[in-house]
């Protein structure tokens, strides 16, 4: 939702989706229509290259222009973000303008990263931001508009990595501790909260009120990769995931098949996707709405690239190589 989990690139994070305003810290997300299919069964949109599936809040339909060549989606909201060739693709809501992708954005791009209403692209070190600012969260500051070298975004705020390792913050959270000030190498936002990464340990702040900001000693040394989830962080190390904060679904529950050769993590809102090194996805949380179930066939992989979005899922896969199961 958060996060485009890229096999050897960049995440972006966890969205809202709806068109109401997003819940405050601690509240249930509002309700955003209804269910579109049954729960029961995973409603999956084939396009080459790309899979969507979760029958709540999916952008479809794919457009043709993503049967081929991605390189990185990102599921936000009620839309999804692809990047293709070096230039962000954008398909589903447009309520608040966030399927409308700035011109500069159309070759060169390097990274991607979709939010509730709103998406973040990076060129050339330079953040850009199209959508919903009801929160200010597509105003940049202006040191985000050159050194940039990794961005994430959540329900309504954003995080910039420059690159002399310091974190800049803005939309509805603004505060970055000292400890974000310098040597980070890692992002991830959370809904009301933020993740980092600095010499291997994984440090947050912000709203702790199901304790994902409160980083178990596993987390403290280590890790590879972080995603924060609306409530709930993920964290990678040695190939195994860990995971803490709010329990409601499952979502810090790891099943076996994630404790191990696991390459690159995305927390949604309530759910969860691991690429394995096999290329294999693993998924888990929330699964009113299928998000939890993988597909297969056809999802059998190998997976290069995955996003969790609010309620489903985005996932590049090669269709050329066969289901074995």
């Amino acid at each position: 939702m958060v996060a485009a989990v890229v096999v050897g690139g960049a995440a972006s994070c966890p969205a809202v989706a709806g068109n109401s305003l997003p819940p405050k810290a601690g509240e249930l997300p509002r309700e955003a229509g209804s269910a579109a299919g049954a729960a029961s069964v995973p409603q999956l949109t084939a396009a080459g290259g790309l899979y969507e599936w979760g029958t709540r809040g999916m952008p479809s339909p794919v457009p043709p222009a993503l049967t081929s060549g991605l390189s990185v989606v990102s599921a936000g909201g009620l839309f999804g973000l692809a990047l293709k060739n070096g230039a962000v693709l954008a398909w589903g809501d447009n309520n608040f303008g966030e399927s409308e992708v700035p011109a500069d954005l159309s070759s060169g791009t390097a990274q991607i990263a979709a939010g509730w209403t709103h998406g973040l692209g990076l060129k050339n070190g330079k953040v850009y931001a199209w959508g919903n600012d009801w929160y200010g969260q597509t105003e940049l500051p202006a040191s985000v508009s050159s050194g940039v070298i990794a961005i994430a975004t959540s329900a309504v705020h954003n995080l910039a990595l420059l690159s002399n390792g310091q974190v800049v913050s803005w939309g509805s959270r603004t505060d970055v501790p000292d400890f974000a000030q310098s040597g980070v190498s890692a992002i991830s936002a959370g809904g009301d909260y933020s993740l980092v990464l600095k010499n291997g340990a994984v440090l947050a702040w912000g709203s702790n009120t199901y304790g994902q900001t409160t980083v178990p000693a596993a987390a403290q040394s280590g890790v590879t990769a972080i995603s924060a989830g609306y409530e709930h962080a993920l964290a990678l190390k040695n190939g195994g995931v860990i995971a803490w904060g709010h329990d409601n679904d499952g979502q810090t529950e790891v099943p076996a098949a994630a404790k191990s050769g696991v390459v690159a993590i995305d927390a949604g809102w309530n759910h969860n996707l691991a690429v394995k090194a096999d290329g294999s996805l693993v998924a888990w949380g929330n699964n009113t709405y299928s998000q939890a179930t993988v597909p297969r066939p056809p999802v059998c992989g190998p997976v290069t690239g995955a996003s969790a979005g609010y309620e489903f899922n985005l996932v590049i896969t090669d269709r050329s190589v066969p289901c074995r199961h």
